[in-house]
């Protein structure tokens, strides 16, 4: 808040005569309860049915996966759990339902940072499926992409129940019968010159569950660096590194590979949220109020990108295999420097003879600075240049 307390395209852009000081928007936060917090979350929920029925999308990929946000030490519900680069750190491990045709985000619920993955995932997802099954029906085809740690008995019979299709990587642990069915099996199918597979059905008593598995294998030149969790994780013998996919979808091996593959186009998107949307910032230290501060960041994030849909912005993109984004999207720093900015030029442009001081120093923003000329247009375009892209956005 402190950034653009005095910037004047900011305010203009919010219509607002004065920025309010972030303690009076934490005072605000605090004021959340569980009930409006719930009607924040049907907004951005009702906002995106509305966008999907009007782009017409008959398929939606949905990848669910987490993703660790730090916190401080006095934060409500911060707990210690899986943070590689910072184990010390309390965080939050909020589980999102990405959308891989938008990159929107269909639905988060923030959760302490110590809790397993799939924690709350079966519920998290059951409401997800009811309410697209109660707004469009059976005329669009839900598909889900999830890593192992959502391998569950109860999320598998789930979308067997409602009818939705998934990928979903198995676990090589010993009961899953994985590491055996590799170790005995002799022929494997190319896929593509580095990889080759094999299909199998996988018999799961404990769970009572019959399994298409589709298990890859892909040739490294190098020692591979699951090496250290070879008796957890992985049965690496060093020239190949293995995967599993579970899958009730009609798909031959190669384009399941790439399907599976396109999970990994939302981590652009966690990127962005985090980066643009302050999605990785907490607030306060009441729960609640960080919850909405990230609903609140999904829903501009959301927002951004039903901009540029129903604007010019966005362009068809050819569809792929991996099924990832649909459209050709720019990032919130480039929609800045080109977009808003050059909308709202006219009412921070000035003559040389008017005080610097006055006048946000968009150069600024970039690294290093280093902008002499203080003409909007001149600055627009430099941004424009230097700014961050990734897959899915320009």
């Amino acid at each position: 808040m402190r950034y653009v307390a005095h910037d004047p395209l900011f305010a203009r852009l919010c219509g607002l005569a004065r920025i309010p000081a972030d303690r009076t928007v934490v005072k605000w936060l605090k004021e959340f309860t569980q009930a409006s917090l719930a009607a924040l979350v049907r907004i951005n929920s009702e906002l995106l049915y509305d966008q999907i029925q009007q782009l017409g999308l008959r398929r939606l990929t949905i990848d669910i996966d987490g993703t660790v946000i730090r916190t401080g030490n006095k934060v409500a519900w911060a707990m210690h759990g899986f943070n590689p680069h910072h184990p010390k750190d309390p965080s939050y491990y909020p589980l999102l339902a990405h959308l891989a045709q938008t990159g929107q985000i269909l639905r988060l619920k923030n959760r302490p940072g110590n809790v397993h993955d799939s924690k709350g995932a079966e519920a998290f997802m059951r409401e997800l499926i009811d309410e697209l099954r109660a707004r469009f029906g059976r005329s669009v085809i839900l598909e889900f992409r999830m890593d192992a740690a959502f391998f569950q008995e109860n999320i598998l019979k789930l979308l067997d129940r409602r009818g939705c299709f998934y990928a979903i990587k198995v676990p090589f642990c010993q009961w899953t019968g994985v590491r055996a069915a590799v170790a005995a099996q002799h022929h494997w199918v190319a896929v593509q010159p580095q990889i080759t597979c094999f299909e199998t059905q996988l018999q799961l008593k404990v769970w009572e569950l019959e399994l298409h598995v589709v298990v890859f294998r892909k040739r490294v030149a190098h020692q591979s660096r699951c090496n250290y969790q070879l008796d957890l994780f992985s049965p690496d013998d060093g020239h190949f590194e293995y995967s599993a996919v579970a899958t009730n979808l009609k798909l031959s091996p190669r384009p399941l590979w790439d399907f599976s593959a396109g999970r990994g186009a939302q981590e652009k998107t966690f990127a962005e949220l985090k980066g643009e949307f302050a999605l990785d910032a907490i607030p306060t230290n009441h729960y609640a109020a960080n919850s909405a501060w990230q609903q609140l960041s999904i829903l501009a994030h959301n927002l951004t990108i039903g901009f540029q849909l129903h604007s010019n912005l966005a362009t068809a993109k050819p569809p792929t295999a991996k099924r990832t984004y649909s459209y050709w999207l720019v990032s919130m720093k480039t929609l800045r420097f080109t977009v808003m900015v050059a909308a709202f030029a006219p009412t921070i442009r000035c003559s040389q003879q008017t005080d610097a001081a006055t006048i946000p120093d968009y150069g600024s923003v970039e690294r290093g600075g280093g902008i002499s000329c203080v003409n909007p247009k001149a600055r627009i375009n430099h941004a424009a240049r230097r700014s961050r892209t990734c897959p899915g956005y320009r």
